[in-house]
């Protein structure tokens, strides 16, 4: 297997599964010591999260996007990379594309929901829901749309009795 940077024959494999996807990256010995992959400290998955391993990009390339610098504490792109956080709050507004793809890569999103007990979030469901409903009863009641107004209201009364689980009349 050759290597994804040079075309020197692969010795290093790196493999990443998100969401059921399954990244990985194959390096030569020297191109794995050159990003740091022999070395513990020097290696963080960081670099090919943000796509700046140089996995499809030239060196040139590489370069350019590692000027990047935050104005406020002159933290760059290599320095993200190297150790995996930032230097200050202005740095989350530099690197926000880089975050962002970094985010996307380790999570299924880049919107935290938090963790939520199950009875809870029926309840917030159902919530909602009615308020769904209700602001379409609100808009057929006012179209003069009684048959509609009839089914939602029908709907709603199935809704609240779900949520406090009693039959419905």
């Amino acid at each position: 297997m050759k290597c994804d940077m040079c075309d020197n024959e692969a010795s290093v494999f790196l493999t990443q599964i998100v969401e059921g996807k399954m990244t990985s990256a194959n390096l030569c010995g020297q191109c794995s010591k050159d990003k740091g992959v022999t070395d513990p400290t020097g290696f963080q998955l960081a670099d090919f999260l943000i796509g700046a391993a140089g996995l499809g990009k030239s060196k040139v390339e590489t370069d350019v996007d590692d000027a990047l610098a935050c104005p406020a504490c002159g933290f760059t792109r290599a320095h993200l990379k190297k150790i995996g956080r930032l230097g200050c709050p202005e740095c989350y507004q530099t690197f926000a594309a880089d975050l962002d793809n970094m985010l996307r890569a380790m999570h299924k999103g880049t919107r935290h929901i938090g963790k939520v007990p199950e009875a809870l979030r029926q309840s917030r469901d159902l919530s909602e829901r009615l308020k769904g409903l209700q602001k379409k009863l609100s808009k057929a009641i006012e179209a003069e749309d009684f048959e509609t107004a009839a089914v939602l209201r029908d709907e709603i009364k199935q809704t609240t009795a779900r949520s406090t689980d009693t039959p419905v009349a």
